[in-house]
């Protein structure tokens, strides 16, 4: 009998041949990889090779969601998506909140692998059972917001949508995808806006009504119950209140929040003035929640202007907030509030948009690019005005922002001299707006991470002098500038996340207080599966594993698993005058991973993890 919590189909269309075909998946299958992140790496390392094109028609788009998504369990309205990233040429993939997750599961998928190329802008509609190749050739070139409206006009309130704008269409290599209409939620990392740009295919709308069947309803509801209250902790109500922005003072206080393009050490009067607080205070006007949240973190804010209709629209989170604006030396909540408006409208991850345009900022100031390279923008510090006239130019590739839309990594090389010396990226992905300097954890996430430079592969940074999660099987890590078991915390967190990935639900549950014995007892639940602590991470470990031996084919080793030498060598002041010893960590990382001295899993490892 299959486990509960899956439909045990996978959806596969080929654009190119205007054709839809299912497949079925066996319980072993599931049991090995889950579904979300791990089930997508499988597929991907299964169906494509080192000489596989980011922008081809061979390159596979993967929309998938796990056994927890679709049924009543916290803030498990999730999915990932899976590519070969255009921006890193590497693994990329993205996790999304929002509604669409569920609202695709009960179509009775539990994955989509969309191949080929579509003749003319395409898009995809499922509504159960039924599955539709469409004409787009319409909405090719409206915004996201646009095309969202478009789409529940069409097909009901009840339809969800995941869209790009004209920076995917655009093949701007960091572009979204976007789901939730003005209070959107995205698939900002890796650009596979871009991937699906490159496709001519302009969105994937879903309807279903399927039930998600679970091996012991009363189980799960004896868990939630138990879990319920944590719902209601201080730190939740934190979240609730202020958002991921709430932290922004703390982080520029301890020399997390990077500032001027991770060059200086201190920013305390900007940090209030974008910080939550501050935006509680002022263009704050809701709130609201992915599927199945109680936490509430999405921010709602007064829309700042422009030709549009929208009066409210998603806020900035704290990467924005820190990407945008302390990276930018940008003050102005209002102004961030609009640069983040217009990405999402756009379609582009507002986190490389901050790594790019701080980049081009200190370029700019070093003579190294003029106004005239420019199109006639002063990009100078501080100035959103000129922030928001570079984002245009980015989505639409004009002037200078057809360099820039290709990411840091490629805006230096075309820059050349001293430029790769300040280029921030790790993989050629722009970091997220936490500093490996503040902790040394973070170093060692941002440098092994599968994707390029993340924070959410380890999700260390709070963890580090921080909150503690009593059962993850490691000490805690009570000093920030120490070394010493942070590559096993690393790890464990690592497989963690792997695991949170492919379930699919929510990391901000661990805010909310929720152990690993929880989330397995969860997952045995839905599935029906008798899965103990052990196996639990070994397969979150396995998945991690498949993801590194995927970028190994494509080249990637130890040369690789480096920061940008600013965060390795400047001492940045501020909150730490630490710098952090990133190969000796590496060195112990690799031992306890079973790798071997060029980062590469040894075949002992592949073979304990079944690889």
């Amino acid at each position: 009998m299959m486990a509960k919590g899956f439909f045990s189909n996978v959806l596969y269309v080929n654009l190119s041949e205007k054709k839809a075909t299912v497949e079925h998946f066996d319980e072993g299958f599931y049991r090995t990889y889950i579904g979300g992140s791990g089930l997508g790496a499988k597929i991907l390392f299964d169906s494509t090779s080192k000489t596989t094109d980011p922008l081809g028609s061979e390159n596979l788009l993967i929309f998938a969601v796990g056994p927890l998504t679709g049924t009543k369990i916290f803030n498990s309205n999730r999915f990932e998506v899976v590519s070969r990233s255009p921006l890193t040429g590497i693994y990329g993939e993205a996790n999304c909140g929002g509604y669409w997750g569920e609202c695709f599961k009960r179509c009775g998928y539990d994955a989509l692998i969309v191949s080929g190329k579509a003749k003319s802008p395409t898009y995809i509609y499922i509504d159960g059972d039924s599955v539709r190749l469409e004409d787009a050739s319409q909405i090719w070139g409206m915004d996201t917001f646009s095309a969202d409206r478009f789409f529940k006009e069409r097909y009901g309130t009840k339809s969800q949508a995941a869209v790009i704008g004209p920076a995917g269409e655009n093949l701007v290599l960091f572009a979204s995808i976007m789901t939730g209409g003005v209070h959107g939620r995205a698939i900002g990392r890796c650009g596979l806006g871009a991937v699906m740009g490159s496709k001519y295919l302009k969105a994937v709308i879903v309807k279903g009504t399927k039930t998600v069947e679970v091996m012991d309803q009363k189980g799960i509801a004896a868990l939630q119950k138990e879990i319920a209250p944590l719902m209601n902790a201080d730190l939740s109500k934190t979240i609730r209140k202020f958002g991921t922005t709430g932290g922004v003072e703390y982080c520029e206080q301890i020399g997390n929040l990077p500032i001027k393009n991770w060059f200086q050490g201190s920013w305390p009067e900007g940090a209030k003035k974008i910080s939550g607080q501050k935006m509680a205070d002022t263009i704050l006007v809701n709130n609201y929640a992915c599927g199945r949240c109680a936490l509430r973190c999405g921010r709602v804010v007064q829309a700042a202007g422009g030709d549009y209709d929208e009066q409210e629209v998603g806020g900035p989170e704290y990467e924005t907030v820190g990407m945008i604006g302390s990276n930018c030396l940008i003050d102005d909540l209002t102004a961030i509030a609009k640069a983040n408006e217009l990405c999402n409208r756009y379609g582009m991850d507002t986190i490389s948009t901050g790594g790019v345009i701080g980049f081009s900022m200190e370029a700019h100031e070093r003579e190294l690019i003029t106004k005239e390279d420019l199109g006639g923008i002063e990009l100078n510090w501080g100035d959103g005005n000129a922030v928001i006239a570079m984002i245009h130019q980015i989505a639409l590739r004009k002037g200078w922002g057809n360099e820039l839309a290709n990411g840091v990594r490629k805006t230096a090389e075309k820059i050349g001299g001293i430029a790769s010396e300040f280029a921030i990226h790790v993989k050629g992905l722009e970091p997220p707006a936490h500093d490996p300097r503040a902790k040394m954890s973070s170093a060692l996430q941002l440098a092994t991470s599968n994707r390029g430079a993340c924070h959410l592969q380890a999700f260390t940074s709070d963890f580090d002098e921080g909150l503690h999660i009593p059962d993850l099987g490691v000490p805690q890590m009570t000093d920030r500038f120490a070394t010493a078991g942070k590559a096993e915390s690393v790890i464990r967190m690592q497989n963690l996340m792997s695991m949170f990935d492919s379930l699919t639900c929510c990391k901000f549950l661990l805010f909310a207080g929720i152990n690993v014995n929880q989330l397995v007892s969860l997952m045995n639940c839905v599935t029906g599966w008798n899965i103990g602590y052990e196996e639990f991470f070994q397969t979150g470990e396995r998945i991690f594993n498949l993801k590194r031996l995927y970028n190994t084919r494509l080249g990637v080793s130890r040369k690789d698993d480096d920061l940008p030498l600013r965060l390795l060598t400047h001492k940045r002041g501020g909150g730490t005058e630490a710098l952090p010893p990133l190969h000796q960590m590496l060195g112990e990382y690799y031992e306890i991973r079973k790798w071997d001295e060029f980062g590469i899993p040894t075949d002992a490892k592949i073979k304990e993890l079944g690889l």
